[in-house]
């Protein structure tokens, strides 16, 4: 039988990210041979990820990342089974190594086919279940493009936003943050009126109806106080008309043009967890 040393041992745990004991059985089934070694844990890996595929992950880290010129942002979840795992540090640095590289990427699928320390996505995530022990996945990707984009992450990576500016004004940084902290904090269903999906907008006439009707409201005054309603919900739940959480004397759109008169929310994109 080889003999392995500590040395070694240290080499593949750092590689892998697998526990001590863990990367000495692989050394020693695999006869010190570092490749097969790696070969053997991802294998195990494979049967771990097997067997908790039916697992729900509604944990995990969401990770907001803006490219250097402020141009572009993606933002992801990485999901896992527990609380106690979403909040290890070795997790949450993989998340944002994870985000770093999905900055590249367009689309969850190309992603995931993307390659990281020699595999890909998709395999290092089955590589870190059998590590972890637990399933791991790629939750949520949103992708936004803009002429100035931000980002903001809330205590504990629980929810991640972007926000996309029409233009890279100064106090950009500073607009962008603020609502997409807004947007972390109020969960707009949509950037504006327009955004909202039909459903949703019938679901919400049909509902205020409802309601009028329980008041004994006439079936001819239905149609227009709904559409009143209607428009206090796209005030509510629209990120640019809402009222500015750091002064509700104003919407957000109207924050956002205080700091420069020709500058709009172009876009927002939002991930949460739990």
């Amino acid at each position: 039988m080889a003999k392995i040393t500590a040395a070694e041992v240290n080499k593949l745990r750092k590689t892998t990210g697998a526990g001590m004991m863990d990367c000495k059985k692989a050394l020693v089934e695999a006869e010190g041979d570092f490749e097969q070694a790696i070969e053997i844990l991802r294998k195990k890996g494979q049967k771990v990820a097997a067997k908790r595929a039916d697992r729900e992950s509604s944990e995990g880290a969401a990770i907001a990342k803006v490219n250097g010129d402020n141009t572009q942002g993606v933002v992801i979840s990485l999901n896992c089974e527990t609380d106690f795992v979403a909040k290890n540090d070795t997790f949450v640095k993989l998340a944002n190594d994870l985000a770093d590289l999905a900055l590249g990427f367009d689309d969850k699928d190309s992603f995931l086919a993307a390659s990281i320390d020699g595999i890909s996505v998709n395999e290092k995530l089955t590589e870190q279940t059998g590590v972890i022990g637990e399933k791991i996945e790629i939750g949520s990707f949103e992708k936004l493009n803009a002429p100035f984009v931000g980002s903001y992450i809330h205590a504990g990576n629980k929810i991640a936003t972007l926000v996309g500016l029409s233009a890279n004004v100064d106090g950009a940084a500073e607009a962008a943050k603020d609502v997409a902290m807004q947007a972390a904090a109020m969960n707009p269903v949509a950037l504006n009126e327009d955004g909202v999906d039909q459903s949703i907008i019938d679901k919400e006439i049909e509902i205020a109806k409802d309601q009028l009707r329980t008041e004994g409201k006439p079936e001819d005054m239905l149609d227009k106080i709904a559409q009143g309603k209607l428009k206090r919900f796209f005030k509510d739940n629209t990120l640019v008309n809402q009222a500015f959480i750091k002064d509700s004397k104003q919407s957000v759109a109207q924050y956002v043009k205080s700091v420069d008169s020709s500058l709009e929310v172009a876009g927002f994109a939002r991930v949460a967890l739990g």
